[in-house]
């Protein structure tokens, strides 16, 4: 068994003695908070974590029994991820075009003109199922060996150790209080609701508890193992994982076991997680798959050009919209600003941001967690700028993350920034 195997088995039960303990301590609270009163719309909706992490534990342990993936070449390890990839963006096309056969009205056989699609489909699904978990340990091994090289392993491996599944991710009900942007409840639904079970939900959920609510795509959870949404962009899929890890090893520290205790320390984490999983995640790209590292963003973008309209920049718009929410309500003028979200977020859907279905108060709530880009839906946030401040002086990712993971308050970082 290789140290990164046995560093596998341990971590999984540090991490799952560390959530039943969290499980444990969370029953026992006598009041009854936001979440219990939610829950009672999304009971039967909630995604099952203990099916989930079961199979994926039990698949994960077998696979890190057999090593399948030590037996290849490096060359043959990184052909066999970007064929998973591919297909992945293969296994989508396949989908939609088949299901836009099946929906022509021109064609007097659409099952028969589908079926050739069908099959395709199906072999490359299948395809697609038999890479995965060999995809899943060369992945990981990937990062692993990325993040030891820069401090983060424990023994020749990191811990906790990188453990990932592509899979079908839950949805989130995300919960806000109308009078101000503020989390309350945070609950994942199982993948299967549709949209129009998802409007319903929202609705129900703000005419009888007075709240502000919205169903929220995610396209990671840090589960142990981390779930990851299957996509065929290698850059947002290495980024993702070594995002979801650093929410692993947070876990284990003040930063993240302070994960819900208020707003602020809900932004540090995510924040953190987002800058280093954004770095560390070109590292691993720049190592393992080098034509597929983006170039960096300008630093000096060039000026608009005399006579044409600007260029409609969405981190600008979305802070310039969630500060004048703010505004109006901390005056007390609640429908007011639900009128404005509304409209704007039929400016953003003129502009092509047309996968934004609402803009209200769990919308920011809910994004404005994510910090690591100056702007955006945290509007004046004095949480994310800090953090940017912190990772600006702190020029090493790994020395950036052990500074921050002893944190337990925004105080602790305020206090690092004035010293």
């Amino acid at each position: 068994m290789t140290s990164s195997q046995r560093a596998f088995r341990w971590g999984t039960l540090v991490l799952l003695t560390l959530a039943i303990s969290l499980m444990l301590g969370g029953s026992t609270a006598p009041a009854l908070n936001r979440s219990d009163q939610v829950r009672r719309f999304t009971r039967q909706l909630e995604f099952d974590y203990v099916g989930w992490t079961t199979e994926s534990l039990t698949e994960k342990f077998k696979n890190s029994a057999l090593g399948a993936a030590n037996y290849l070449s490096e060359p043959e390890r990184k052909e066999l991820v970007l064929e998973y990839v591919e297909l992945i963006g293969e296994t989508a096309r396949l989908r939609g075009e088949q299901e836009a056969t099946l929906n022509d009205p021109g064609l007097p056989d659409p099952q028969q003109a589908a079926a050739p699609v069908a099959l395709a489909l199906h072999e490359a699904s299948e395809r697609l199922e038999a890479l995965r978990p060999l995809a899943e340990s060369v992945l990981q091994d990937n990062v692993s060996a990325v993040l030891d090289d820069l401090g983060l392993g424990w023994g020749g491996a990191p811990f906790p150790p990188v453990a990932f599944r592509f899979s079908s991710l839950p949805s989130a009900l995300v919960v806000s209080p109308r009078d101000v942007i503020r989390q309350d409840a945070n609950l994942q639904l199982g993948p299967e609701l549709n949209l129009e079970e998802q409007v319903k939900l929202e609705s129900r959920v703000e005419q009888e508890l007075d709240v502000s609510a919205l169903v929220v795509p995610i396209g990671g959870l840090s589960t142990y193992p981390t779930m990851v949404m299957q996509s065929p962009a290698v850059d947002w899929v290495t980024e993702t994982i070594v995002h979801e890890w650093v929410h692993h090893y947070l876990a284990l520290r003040p930063l993240g076991l302070g994960y819900n205790r208020s707003p602020e320390l809900r932004t540090l984490n995510e924040t953190v997680a987002s800058l280093v999983g954004r770095e560390i995640g070109r590292e691993v790209l720049a190592r393992y798959f080098p034509e597929h590292l983006p170039p960096p963003p300008p630093e000096n973008p060039p000026p608009p050009i005399a006579g044409e309209p600007p260029v409609f920049d969405f981190q600008i718009e979305m802070r310039e919209t969630r500060e004048h929410v703010d505004e109006l309500l901390a005056q007390g003028r609640i429908e007011e600003a639900e009128g404005y979200m509304e409209a704007r977020r039929r400016v953003f859907w003129e502009n092509g941001y047309r996968h934004i279905r609402r803009i209200n108060q769990a919308y920011f709530a809910f994004y404005g967690a994510y910090a690591d880009i100056p702007g955006g839906p945290a509007g004046e946030d004095p949480v994310g700028e800090a953090v940017r401040q912190l990772w600006d002086q702190v020029e090493d990712p790994a020395a950036f993350l052990r500074q921050v993971a002893g944190m337990s308050s925004f105080e602790d970082l305020q206090a690092v920034l004035q010293g």
